[in-house]
């Protein structure tokens, strides 16, 4: 999809953003660390990924969101993943809803900031 939607549609390829919750917030981690080339910013949601690859994210804008009593997903793991990347430079901003559970993304969505904290940011921008 990443090669194909480009390829088919106007798509300005230095603002691909990337964002999802719950498996797909593993995902989103787990995608961008494997290309972290491709992506303007991400936005994971309620999810985890490979700290140990954290680094590779050191240049990709992160806004991480989470559940403070999230009971499918701990809070620990994305924590861990924010720490992995901020330990390595990396420009990440982590939100926690205190007293939510694992519905982080109904506040996510429907927040404007972070629309507009997307628009902010630009791959070219998102490199060294």
């Amino acid at each position: 999809m990443l090669d194909e939607l480009p390829a088919r549609l106007p798509v300005d390829a230095d603002r691909i953003y990337l964002t999802g919750l719950s498996l797909g917030g593993y995902g989103i981690w787990n995608i961008a660390i494997d290309h972290p080339e491709r992506f303007a910013a991400i936005a994971p949601i309620c999810g985890a990924g490979e700290s140990d690859n954290a680094c590779r994210l050191k240049s990709v804008p992160v806004w991480a969101f989470h559940g403070g009593s999230d009971s499918v997903v701990p809070l620990k793991d994305d924590q861990d993943m924010v720490d992995a990347v901020r330990a390595c430079g990396g420009d990440v901003k982590f939100t926690v809803y205190p007293g939510v559970d694992h519905d982080a993304w109904t506040q996510t969505y429907a927040n404007p900031a972070l629309y507009q904290w997307f628009l902010q940011h630009r791959r070219s921008n998102a490199r060294p």
